[in-house]
C-alpha cells in the first residue's frame, strides 16, 4: 500500500490538494521490483494544464503497455506547495508511487512552450537533480526533452542529458532497450549517453562542440567525438493507421482539467503552409488516422472515461477527409448520452455548417476563427490562403445558422507589415459585425452581433519561413496595438467589437528563447536563481527579473530578437533535420517578400522535403 509523500497537515495548506495525490481512474500501477526501467514522465507546469496534454498521454499509455516499464506522471508544483517543499526539505515526487523523482532511471520533459523554461529547472532543482547536466552524478536520472520545443534545445542544452526529436512513438523502444543493455553491461552514465546518440532522433548536446564568430554568430557546430552523427534525424510514424498507439483508458483527472474531455487525435501534419507556423512545418506530412479506428476509439474512451465531452484533435480539422462521417457518427452514437463534441481548428474557409449545426450545445458559445492578418496583402504574405470573401462568407453562413458571436485571432508585428495593415484588422471586423445585420433578417436575430478581435505578437520560430524574420521593440508593439485600438474605435460598429491584446514583454522574451543558441542557457539559470517561476502565467511573470538577469549575464537581448538572420549564417538548431529542407524555407521566405501564395499540399507538392522519410529513416532528397 502506497503512502502519500504529503501529510494532511500540509495537503491542508495548498490549493487544489488533489493535484499531487495520485490514485486517479485509469492510472496505472505496478510493482516497481517487477521492472526494469522507472520513468518519471513531467509536465513542467501545474496539474490541470498537464492533464490536458496529448502527448504525454500517449506516451504514458505507451510506455506502461510495456512490462519491464513503469511510467509515472510529475507536474510542477504551485507556488504554495513549492515554498513548503523548499521549506520542509521534501523532494518533488511522482504521483502513482508517491516515491521522489530522483530514485527513477528517467525524467523525461514535455517542452510545449519556451515560457516553462525556468519550470524546467524547478522540476530539477526540487527533485534534488543538478540544474546542469554536466554536473549530475552516475545514480542521477537520465534528463530527457521532448516536444515541439525541442526543435531548437539550445537554449536549454546545459540542464538535459538528452533529447528526443520526433514523434515518440518511433525509437523509445531502441532506447529503453539500450539503457537495459547498457546496464547489464555494467557501463557507464557516459557509455549510455553516446550509445543513445547513435539512435535516430536522440540529441546529445554534450556530445557536440559550438565555436562563434567575432560578430556572435555560430562559426561551426560539430560532434565532439568520432561516431556522433553530425545530423539529428526527426522520427515520426508514417502509418498512422498500423502504427498510432491509441489510448483506450485516458487518466481521469480528480479536478477539473483545461481540457476536461477525451481527446480524438484524428490526423497528424497540416496541408495549409502558413509561413509563421512551426507546427504546421515540423509534422509534416499529413497523414490520417483511418476513420473506423476513430470510430472505435471513441466508444472505447468514453466507456472508460465518463467524460460527457469528446474533442476532435488536430492542426486543421476541417481538412480531414472524413470529418462529416465520423462527427455524424458520433451524434447519432451518443445522442442519448448528452455528449458534447468539440471541433477546435476549423477554418472559415471550409466552414461545414450543416456539421456544426447538428454539434450539441455550439450555439452556448462563440464561434473561433483566425485570419491572421488584416488586409489581404498581408495574407498573401504569411500564405494563410484566405480572401476577405471567404471570411465574410464563411461569418455570413455562420450568423445564418444562429451564431451571433465571433473571435477573430489576429497577429501584429509579421514581416513586412505596414499601417495599413493594422488598420485591416478594425476593418474588417467592421465588415464582418456588418455582414450579420444585412444576412440576418431583424425577427430571426439572436440579439447583438459581437465580434471579439484578439491580437498576438509575431514570434519568428525555427523550421518556419519566418525563422530569419526581425522583430520588434516592446514599445513599438505597444503601439501596434494602440492603432488597432484607435481604428476599431472609429468603426460604425465599434460598440460591438471588443479588442484585447497579448503582453509584449513576454513575446520578447519567447523571441529570445524560440530563436537563441547554448549561450542563452545562463540568463534561464539567473533568472531562475532570481525567482523566476510559472513564466507563462501573467500574475507570477516578471519580467524586472528577465531584465535583471540579462544585465548580469552580460547578454544583449536584441542581438536575438531585432535581428533579421541572413539565409547563409549558421542558426542553432541547423544541425536537426526536420524533414522540410532549408532550401524550401528560403524559397518561401523570398514568396513572402514577394506576396506570392503558395498552393497547399493537396493542390500541389512544393517540394517541401517532408516526404523524404520513409519507415523511420531519415535520408537525402533533391531539396
Amino acid at each position: 500500500m502506497r503512502t502519500l509523500a504529503l501529510s494532511d497537515e500540509i495537503l491542508m495548506k495548498v490549493d487544489k490538494a488533489a493535484r499531487y495525490i495520485g490514485g486517479e481512474v485509469n492510472s496505472v500501477m505496478k510493482d516497481k521490483n517487477d521492472v526494469d526501467i522507472r520513468f518519471a514522465m513531467c509536465f513542467p507546469d501545474v496539474y490541470e494544464i498537464g492533464m490536458s496534454n496529448l502527448g504525454m498521454m500517449i506516451l504514458y499509455n505507451m510506455f506502461n503497455e510495456r512490462e519491464d516499464v513503469w511510467c509515472e506522471r510529475v507536474f510542477s508544483p504551485w507556488m504554495d506547495l513549492d515554498k513548503i517543499m523548499r521549506e520542509e526539505h521534501i523532494p518533488l515526487f511522482a504521483l502513482e508511487s508517491q516515491e521522489p523523482v530522483k530514485e527513477f532511471d528517467f525524467l523525461g520533459i514535455t517542452l510545449g512552450y519556451e515560457m516553462c523554461y525556468t519550470n524546467v529547472l524547478q522540476v530539477l532543482d526540487l527533485s534534488h537533480v543538478s540544474l546542469l547536466a554536466k554536473d549530475r552524478k552516475e545514480d542521477d536520472p537520465i534528463v530527457i526533452g521532448g516536444g515541439a520545443c525541442a526543435y531548437n534545445p539550445e537554449p536549454i542544452a546545459e540542464f538535459f542529458d538528452m533529447f528526443y526529436i520526433g514523434e515518440g512513438e518511433t525509437v523509445y523502444d531502441a532506447l529503453f532497450d539500450a539503457y537495459k543493455a547498457n546496464k547489464v553491461a555494467g557501463g557507464s552514465r557516459a557509455d549510455f549517453l553516446f550509445a543513445a546518440s547513435q539512435i535516430p532522433g536522440i540529441y546529445v548536446p554534450s556530445l557536440y562542440n559550438v565555436t562563434y564568430k567575432e560578430d556572435g554568430t555560430i562559426a561551426s557546430f560539430t560532434p565532439a567525438k568520432e561516431g556522433v552523427p553530425e545530423k539529428v534525424c526527426k522520427q515520426l510514424i508514417t502509418d498512422v493507421t498500423k502504427d498510432y498507439r491509441a489510448i483506450k483508458a485516458p487518466v481521469v483527472p480528480f479536478i477539473k482539467a483545461t481540457q476536461d474531455r477525451v481527446t480524438l487525435e484524428i490526423q497528424r501534419g497540416c496541408i495549409r503552409g502558413c509561413r509563421f507556423c512551426q507546427a504546421g512545418m515540423i509534422y509534416r506530412p499529413t497523414r490520417e488516422r483511418n476513420v473506423e479506428d476513430l470510430k472505435a476509439s471513441a466508444r472505447e474512451m468514453l466507456q472508460n472515461t465518463g467524460h460527457e465531452e469528446i474533442s476532435l484533435s488536430s492542426l486543421s480539422s476541417s481538412d480531414y477527409s472524413e470529418l462529416k462521417e465520423l462527427v455524424n457518427f458520433l451524434i447519432e452514437e451518443f445522442h442519448g448520452n448528452a455528449v458534447n463534441i468539440s471541433l477546435p481548428s476549423l477554418r472559415i474557409d471550409a466552414f461545414a455548417l450543416d456539421v456544426m449545426s447538428k454539434v450539441q450545445d455550439v450555439k452556448k458559445s462563440s464561434l473561433t476563427f483566425a485570419p491572421e492578418a488584416g488586409s489581404q496583402r498581408l495574407r498573401n504574405v504569411i500564405n494563410k490562403g484566405l480572401t476577405e470573401e471567404n471570411i465574410l462568407h464563411g461569418a455570413g453562413e455562420a450568423f445564418k445558422g444562429g451564431w451571433n458571436q465571433v473571435k477573430l485571432y489576429f497577429m501584429l508585428g509579421l514581416p513586412t507589415e505596414t499601417e495599413d495593415d493594422m488598420k485591416g484588422i478594425a476593418h474588417l471586423a467592421q465588415k464582418i459585425a456588418e455582414t450579420y445585420y444585412e444576412e440576418v433578417p431583424k425577427e430571426k436575430r439572436n440579439g447583438k452581433v459581437q465580434v471579439n478581435v484578439s491580437t498576438s505578437f509575431f514570434v519568428p520560430k525555427p523550421f518556419t519561413p519566418f525563422q530569419w524574420a526581425g522583430m520588434y521593440r516592446e514599445e513599438d508593439f505597444v503601439e501596434k496595438a494602440k492603432v488597432v485600438k484607435s481604428e476599431i474605435r472609429a468603426q460604425l460598429n465599434q460598440r460591438s467589437i471588443r479588442y484585447s491584446w497579448h503582453e509584449p514583454d513576454v513575446t520578447i522574451l519567447e523571441g529570445f528563447l524560440a530563436r537563441g543558441d547554448r549561450r542563452c542557457s545562463k540568463v534561464i539559470l539567473r533568472a531562475y536563481e532570481k525567482g523566476a517561476i510559472y513564466d507563462a502565467w501573467s500574475e507570477s511573470f516578471d519580467y524586472n527579473i528577465w531584465k535583471e538577469s540579462f544585465a548580469e549575464t552580460n547578454t544583449d537581448i536584441d542581438f536575438y530578437t531585432l535581428r533579421e538572420r541572413s539565409t547563409d549564417e549558421i542558426l542553432p538548431w541547423d544541425f536537426i533535420d526536420a524533414g522540410v529542407t532549408k532550401k524550401f524555407l528560403i524559397h518561401e521566405w523570398e514568396q513572402a517578400k514577394k506576396e506570392t501564395v503558395t498552393p497547399n499540399c493537396r493542390q500541389k507538392c512544393s517540394g517541401c522535403g517532408a516526404m523524404r522519410y520513409g519507415g523511420g529513416v531519415c535520408y537525402e532528397g533533391k531539396n
